[in-house]
């Protein structure tokens, strides 16, 4: 059974998550529909992944009614502005298949042409008001860029964030937490993490392995119960059907020792202590519209 986060705005949202970054559209659907069946409720997906149509369609093969499913999006920089972005949830929400989409995020700030930002966010705003959508948010916005927000109405509910423990992002955390945004990480387990002079996955970190064989776990499933005790929502994703029921094997109420799967202080503290401040994905601000502007299809 999933535990849920309440949203600042007292929408309710499953901490842990399925996420579709990189799965290729005609996998899309059987992989959601794996996550439906072990149990997933939050299903992350965005404009430009290309897989939205899957997701809909999976969830409306699961047989779970639509309210018990909570749909989350993001629109791409090509929809920014107000206009473009209100049309940005007409493509989404008909890719989907559904009529209110449960959290829309802006993917990334456009700090190369913030009006643009600023006019995609008031149309989330507008959204919001109409109820075409539940919660509104952002993704990869950094505390400076987060500020510049303030002159609109509605404080994002979300901030979706590259955040695992070789790069945990304290201070981003940090505003997140003074503005009562939820932080939700993406690459929660490290997946996106590069071998910089010999360094080794999180998947294969001593320090994290040594907690797991504690516990009687895995390296991924003690990453994802550090994420959810810290108070962050978790998108992790695979295609495996082993990997997505591992993932989502962290709420169990005890291990075989007959001991609730609960990090101690200690452990939580090792964890943290493995930031790098090394990033793996772009920095924020070198996304611009010559160098990742892409069409986002009608249909």
């Amino acid at each position: 059974m999933s535990e849920n986060i309440t949203l600042n705005n007292g929408v309710e949202m499953p901490a842990l998550g399925f996420g579709v970054f990189q799965t290729p559209p005609e996998e899309t659907e059987a992989a959601v529909a794996e996550a439906l069946t072990v149990g997933y409720r939050l299903i992350d997906t965005a404009a430009a992944y290309g897989n939205e149509r899957g997701v809909g369609a999976a969830i409306r093969a699961s047989g779970l009614d639509r309210s018990e499913v909570f749909i989350e999006t993001k629109l791409w920089i090509s929809d920014y502005g107000y206009d473009e972005a209100l049309h940005a949830f007409d493509k989404s929400a008909g890719k989907l298949g559904v009529d209110q989409i449960d959290l829309l995020l802006l993917h990334q700030p456009l700090t190369s042409d913030f009006d643009r930002t600023i006019g995609a966010y008031t149309a989330l705003e507008k959204l919001l008001a109409d109820g075409k959508v539940r919660a509104i948010g952002v993704s990869n916005f950094m505390p400076e860029v987060l500020a510049r927000l303030s002159e609109t109405g509605v404080v994002p509910a979300v901030n979706q964030v590259e955040v695992h423990p070789y790069f945990s992002q304290p201070a981003v955390q940090k505003a997140d937490a003074e503005h009562g945004i939820l932080t939700q990480a993406w690459s929660p387990i490290g997946g996106i993490t590069f071998y910089r002079d010999g360094q080794k996955s999180t998947l294969e970190n001593e320090v994290i392995g040594e907690i797991a064989n504690r516990h009687s776990k895995t390296p991924a499933q003690v990453m994802l119960r550090w994420h959810l005790q810290q108070g962050r929502s978790a998108i992790p994703k695979s295609v495996k059907p082993e990997r997505i029921a591992e993932n989502f094997d962290v709420f169990d109420p005890s291990t075989s020792s007959g001991q609730r799967f609960e990090l101690t202080a200690d452990e939580l503290a090792a964890i943290d202590a493995l930031d790098t401040g090394v990033r793996s994905g772009p920095e924020p601000d070198s996304i611009t519209l010559e160098s990742y502007g892409r069409d986002i299809p009608e249909a």
